[in-house]
């Protein structure tokens, strides 16, 4: 009896690395994704460039003025992010430097944010990054700035 069971052990483990052999494969659970293949995932939309050169997709946060920080936007709330152009609301808070920039004071006006313009990223050339921004100001605006502004992303 012993040796019939054996016997039968054997056999299938000869048939089991046969089959195995011969390209049937067991069914086996998928390897998780690498870090880079998730990051590239993420990143199939086009990402908004932050100053220190991060990508970025939907933040909350986003400094204009990089060099000195007199306008960032906040409290930003996507509508929209796709391969075309991306939609936000939210404020954007600009220093008016009086009497000059370092005891200037930080007013808040209210935006629509539009990306657009999608290009190859220089730094990541598989990546493709928003390369103009357009601030749509709701009510109130820096006396400076129209109604409707439009800048270059950086590179």
């Amino acid at each position: 009896m012993q040796l019939r069971a054996l016997t039968t052990t054997v056999g299938l483990f000869a048939v089991a690395t046969f089959a195995t052999s011969a390209g049937t494969q067991p069914a086996a659970r998928p390897d998780p994704a690498p870090a880079a293949q998730s990051v590239q995932q993420r990143t199939a939309l086009p990402v908004l460039v932050d100053c220190l050169w991060h990508p970025q997709v939907r933040p909350t946060d986003f400094i204009l003025a990089c060099g000195d920080g007199n306008s960032r936007l906040a409290s930003l709330r996507w509508s929209r992010w796709d391969a075309a152009t991306a939609r936000a609301k939210g404020v954007n808070w600009v220093n008016d430097c009086t009497p000059y920039c370092a005891a200037g004071r930080f007013h808040a006006y209210r935006v629509t944010v539009r990306l657009d313009r999608p290009r190859p990223w220089k730094k990541h050339p598989q990546v493709a990054h928003y390369s103009r921004i357009t601030l749509v100001y709701q009510a109130g605006r820096p006396e400076q700035f129209a109604p409707t502004v439009s800048y270059p992303l950086w590179d």
